[in-house]
């Protein structure tokens, strides 16, 4: 049974803001999901005001309070360098009919500039978030030992099942994923209805190619909005090591002019719902994400290098991932044209195996899909990652402002 919880004083004693030795100080999980690691926080506790709520996130996580510093360490909060270390998730619960389930903002930081990105969701940090929910005392096991929430994530609408099973000691099953050393529990993630969660279709330009400075690109819009390209279109075999593409210069500025001008084509828009501009695609830290492809060596069924888009990635993004598999299932796409193996959609709803190889190992996804009369349907995309709780506690937010101190203490000390 799930337990639905309107404010803080229905959760576990202590869990409140509190004022110690001088600083206001807010409880926190620090956890890892997948191969992301960030902070979960409890919303009620937080300000309502959206600048004092954001004023909180950056000093949280150590970004700057306003503006940028290049070369920012962030070892004044728990944010660490990269976008995949520098996420918030702010979480929640709602009655859906007799039951309860989560509901997840994510928000996305970046170490040099104050910046927050509300746009997207996390699929490697969605992992974390029943677990979360267990340690709140949320969520219960069945009678089966067998953990499950849905999620509703505000940043895209998508709602996620979120599995976890134990036995009969309270021990979860654990699970080795790429990119994380040793056994975890195992989370296993449902996509249901991903298709055009920023864009509204599955084609957001409406063509399976499009042409941008002369190269050929497919944007497609499953769980999250990306650009894939050929690697041998740009000069590369798309299993060069990550470091070494994000070095090149010259390659990094085209691939920064293909997701500007693609997010154009796709008619992306900010969170306020305004059409992103040339130079907000060309500074987002989310969206469009961004890869090339290759042919696969290590006996998955496609290779990829993954860009999110700013910086590389160690691996390959889940929300990305299924936005990849789907992209391979789809005649025509640039994935498509380079997968090898996979099972060719039929007319009735089947579930398709896409192992995609990256930097880290092999990421394996499950795409439940029909394609009829040349139209791809995809109804749901799962993926298995592991999670764990790496802190909790109280976080000191030192040199807080004093309507910041109010917010969440109640009163001006």
């Amino acid at each position: 049974m799930n337990r639905f919880v309107a404010t803080t004083a229905d959760l576990q004693p202590g869990w409140q803001s509190r004022c110690r030795l001088g600083s206001v100080e807010i409880p926190a999980h620090y956890m890892r999901g997948g191969t992301s690691t960030g902070v979960v926080l409890w919303e009620p506790l937080l300000p309502a005001d959206s600048v004092l709520r954001e004023q909180l996130l950056r000093q949280l996580m150590g970004v700057p309070a306003v503006g940028s510093y290049a070369g920012n360490r962030q070892i004044t909060g728990l944010g660490r360098g990269p976008a995949t270390s520098n996420k918030v998730f702010v979480m929640n619960t709602e009655r859906v009919g007799d039951g309860v389930r989560l509901i997840s903002t994510l928000a996305q930081l970046a170490s040099d500039h104050a910046q927050i990105d509300w746009s997207v969701n996390c699929g490697n940090m969605s992992s974390a978030l029943l677990l979360w929910a267990l340690d709140m005392e949320l969520v219960e096991a069945s009678a089966s030992g067998l953990c499950e929430v849905d999620i509703r994530n505000t940043n895209t609408g998508v709602i996620t099942t979120a599995r976890m099973q134990r036995d009969a000691q309270g021990r979860f099953t654990e699970s080795a994923i790429p990119g994380v050393l040793g056994e975890y529990p195992a989370v296993d993630l449902f996509l249901h209805a991903p298709v055009g969660n920023k864009t509204g279709a599955l084609l957001p330009t409406g063509a399976v190619i499009d042409r941008i400075e002369g190269i050929e690109v497919s944007c497609v819009d499953v769980a999250v909005p990306m650009v894939i390209v050929e690697a041998s279109s740009l000069g590369k075999t798309g299993h060069e090591p990550v470091a070494t593409l994000a070095a090149d210069q010259a390659f990094m500025a085209t691939l920064r002019t293909l997701w500007t001008q693609a997010g154009l084509k796709m008619g992306l828009r900010r969170k306020d719902g305004v059409l992103m501009t040339a130079a907000e695609l060309a500074r987002s830290e989310t969206i469009p994400k961004i890869c090339i492809v290759a042919a696969p060596r290590d006996g998955g069924n496609i290779a990829v290098r993954y860009f999110t888009p700013q910086t590389g990635h160690a691996s390959m993004a889940v929300s990305g991932g299924c936005c990849l598999a789907a992209a391979c299932l789809l005649p025509g796409t640039t994935a498509h044209r380079v997968a090898l193996g996979i099972a060719t959609p039929g007319v009735s709803l089947m579930d398709i195996q896409v192992s995609i190889e990256n930097p880290a190992g092999r990421l394996d996804t499950t795409v439940v899909a029909a394609l009829d009369a040349g139209h791809l349907q995809i109804h749901s995309a799962a993926y298995r990652r592991s999670t764990q709780v790496l802190m909790r506690g109280h976080v000191p937010l030192s040199g807080a402002s004093s309507e910041l101190r109010q917010a969440l203490l109640g009163v001006r000390s």
